[in-house]
């Protein structure tokens, strides 16, 4: 049974392109060395829907970009910096035969994406696909917390867009 990626586009600010959005987190996954019965849903929300779920799970007001619910680690949402707020469980394979692994959820917010996409010297589509490669990270156990985590984290980030989003058409097959 491959990985399941769901993607849902609960929103209308931004376009999302739903199957884009899957691909990365698959090849994400995959580069990551989640195989088997493992799902991940992504959900793409309005300012207002993200503002809730900040609030009541981060104890923030106002909209973020990207919140990340690691299935396994209770109810405290991992988010991109400055949501900080935990970490996820880290991703172990189930036992052959075993249920899915649910790995968890990332919510992203496009709208927060679209305005921040400029601050950090981005397109709004480099910018999704950074808050998508982050939110899978924390749910696979990575975390900024600390500097020298915030480093490793920032390089794998980086090497997972260069691999599977930053692609030129002559780079070749998928690495």
């Amino acid at each position: 049974m491959p990985v399941e990626v769901f993607v849902a586009d609960e929103q209308a600010d931004r376009p999302v392109d739903c199957a884009r959005w899957a691909a990365l987190a698959e090849a994400t996954l995959r580069s990551e060395g989640v195989r088997g019965h493992a799902e991940l849903s992504v959900l793409f929300v309005d300012e207002a829907a993200i503002a809730a779920l900040n609030e009541r799970f981060l104890q923030r007001s106002g909209p973020t970009d990207v919140l990340s619910f690691p299935i396994d680690d209770g109810p405290v949402p991992a988010g991109r910096s400055p949501d900080a707020g935990g970490s996820g469980p880290g991703w172990e394979p189930p036992e052959d035969g075993g249920l899915p692994s649910l790995l968890g959820d990332v919510v992203i917010c496009p709208e927060v994406a679209w305005r921040n996409a400029p601050d950090h010297g981005s397109s709004y589509e480099d910018e999704v696909a950074l808050l998508l490669v982050h939110g899978i990270l924390h749910l696979l156990g990575m975390d900024h917390e600390e500097p020298e985590e915030a480093e490793k984290m920032e390089a794998r980030e980086q090497e997972l867009l260069d691999a599977h989003h930053r692609r030129t058409p002559d780079a070749g097959p998928e690495r």
